[in-house]
């Protein structure tokens, strides 16, 4: 098919932050079966992938592409972005702007990504966990080579000392493809910036070390494609990715000779072959996952947590040392206030929670409040902090959509710790809830939720009660029934599916059909070890030993209980998820 017979549009979608971003559209020829959703590498723009769309000669498919922020024709600041992670999200509000205005679904695109376009897509379906029906990866950029000795420390210290700054790309055209119409037209384009800024390109190796490190989360078919004379990323973290993938579907091809631009090279209609042969079958079978709602008795997350629940030999080096960090945690204790209550009720307990929120160093003088302070500042906790924000926001969110569906605004929190979050969101909230039923196990914070509701001046719409957030035949029996219902923080500490089921079941029985649901995960964390070997559970003071759930596993969960994810947040560093779900009626 030539690439004159395939019009293309040009359009902009609206970002969470309200940018325009820039994006082409090439229709289908004939009636659409689904579409595939390009995204450019580094420094490049949509224009350099609209060779693709003839090319893969897929006439029932719908093409698109993307200026991502600070490139081609998108407003920003060029080779910048306010965050990586604000690029992951932009993925994300691009593919609800493809399924709202040209009617694809998830099930029904496929992803093509090349470079570091290929990372910022690896990120996405891991923190995400989108339920599309398969990508092709090509050279994903998961470790750039600086040809400088200890150029990335070197940058990471400069970026501490001077903030945001601008590198220029070394790469010339013939070293990303041996085609000479392409290294010509590279040179010539004016949309193209050489430049990245450093917090983009640093943040960059933190993303793809994270997402290479936890692959076995990812369960989309994958085809990687890996060119084999490369000269601008290495290959040894695109096997090791590989090798981790969870996907139940997936293929890596290594073509020889093939630099860096694997899609524009000379010899690109191999390469593209495959990717179109790929695609093509996985829109020919029935939609693919693996099935996770049991991974709390097999996988890798439980192989995980059963290795940090084994005690260590004593005399050994990991033995000393964890012994040496929870004495200089005990000392702590005696000094930092946020520390001693970690101690004497969990620092997974409610009043834990409610402390970190706060936010406030305390302790024993100086000293004290600088140990407390850094005890604080801990990205366990400052993850902790962002995930209580997203809450807030998807809580406002699920009140204005309940109340233009024309349902009774009341909030049930089935583990509500002390209840700070749901009551300090409703003081931004442009929609005010007729009540709040707030509950929690321990009579500890029941107590003091009742205390913060009385602080609030909330009492006419709140109240808290003890309540078993796993008693699905207690959940189900409220009245009057909500329609809004909020697990949030609960689920992460326990790590039996059939308990969070058996919670989630109840919690559909008591949601009113239309209603919502705001429930936490906790897909990654950089302290697992940290948590398992040095601090305490509020159950008994037994180790506070944690079994990851991925997105893909706690989205599936909610499912099966007849809810439909519908948004989500995510911090910065991959730790804590927020979704929204709609219960099916």
């Amino acid at each position: 098919m030539k690439a004159e017979n395939r019009p293309v549009q040009e359009l902009t979608f609206r970002t969470h932050d309200g940018v325009d971003l820039f994006y082409r559209r090439w229709p289908a020829a004939v009636t659409p079966r689904g579409a595939v959703v390009m995204f450019h590498r580094g420094h490049e723009h949509s224009g350099r992938m609209a060779h693709l769309p003839a090319e893969l000669d897929m006439p029932e498919f719908d093409f698109y592409a993307w200026d991502a922020r600070g490139h081609g024709r998108s407003p920003g600041e060029r080779g910048d972005a306010p965050s990586f992670a604000t690029s992951v999200r932009d993925v994300q509000t691009f593919i609800d702007h493809i399924q709202a205005r040209h009617g694809f679904a998830p099930q029904n695109i496929a992803v093509l990504a090349q470079s570091v376009g290929a990372v910022l897509i690896s990120t996405w379906v891991h923190d995400y966990a989108p339920d599309i029906r398969c990508m092709v990866l090509a050279s994903p950029a998961f470790k750039v080579k600086l040809y400088v000795p200890f150029a990335r420390p070197g940058l990471r210290a400069l970026y501490r000392l001077r903030g945001n700054f601008f590198v220029k790309s070394y790469v010339k055209s013939k070293f990303l493809t041996h085609d000479p119409a392409r290294q010509a037209s590279f040179d010539a384009d004016a949309l193209i910036s050489r430049a990245i800024s450093a917090r983009i390109l640093l943040a960059l190796y933190d993303y793809a070390e994270r997402v290479v490190a936890d692959a076995a989360a990812i369960v989309v078919p994958t085809q990687l494609l890996v060119s084999g004379a490369d000269w601008v990323v290495h290959h040894g973290p695109q096997r090791e990715f590989f090798e981790r993938l969870g996907a139940i579907t997936k293929e890596m091809h290594v073509l020889p000779g093939f630099y860096h631009d694997t899609l524009g090279e000379r010899e690109r209609a191999s390469a593209l072959a495959k990717a179109r042969e790929f695609m093509l079958r996985m829109f020919e079978r029935p939609f693919e996952r693996p099935d996770l709602r049991q991974a709390h008795k097999s996988g890798y997350t439980h192989d995980e947590a059963a290795a940090l629940a084994r005690p260590l030999a004593t005399l050994s080096p990991r033995g000393l040392y964890w012994a040496a960090t929870r004495a200089a945690m005990r000392v702590g204790g005696m000094l930092s206030e946020g520390v001693r209550l970690g101690h004497a009720t969990g620092f997974d307990s409610g009043s834990t929670l409610d402390y970190v929120y706060r936010n406030e160093a305390r302790g024993a003088g100086p000293l004290g409040r600088l140990i407390d302070r850094n005890y604080l500042d801990s990205i366990g906790w400052r993850g902790i902090r962002q995930r209580k924000l997203h809450l807030e926001q998807l809580l406002q969110r699920a009140l204005a959509l309940a109340d233009q569906a024309g349902l009774p605004l009341r909030v049930l929190d089935i583990a509500a710790g002390h209840g700070r979050y749901v009551l300090e969101a409703l003081a931004g909230a442009p929609v005010r809830p007729q009540a709040i039923l707030l509950r929690d196990y321990s009579e500890l914070n029941v107590d003091a939720g009742r205390a913060l509701i009385a602080a609030k001046g909330v009492g006419d719409i709140a109240r808290f009660e003890r309540g078993d957030a796993f008693d699905a035949a207690s959940l189900a029996a409220l009245a009057p029934r909500p329609a809004i219902g909020i697990v949030s923080g609960l689920y992460e500490l326990f790590a039996d599916n059939d308990m969070v089921a058996r919670s989630l079941g109840g919690l559909a029985q008591a949601i009113l059909p239309g209603g919502y649901l705001l429930y936490t995960g906790q897909p990654w964390h950089p302290q697992l070890e940290l948590i398992a070997r040095a601090l305490t559970s509020h159950r008994g003071g037994a180790a506070w030993v944690m079994r990851r759930r991925t997105q893909a596993e706690m989205d599936q969960l909610v499912a099966a209980a007849g809810f439909e994810k519908i948004e989500q947040r995510i911090d910065e560093w991959g730790i804590f998820t927020v979704s929204l779900a709609r219960r099916k009626n």
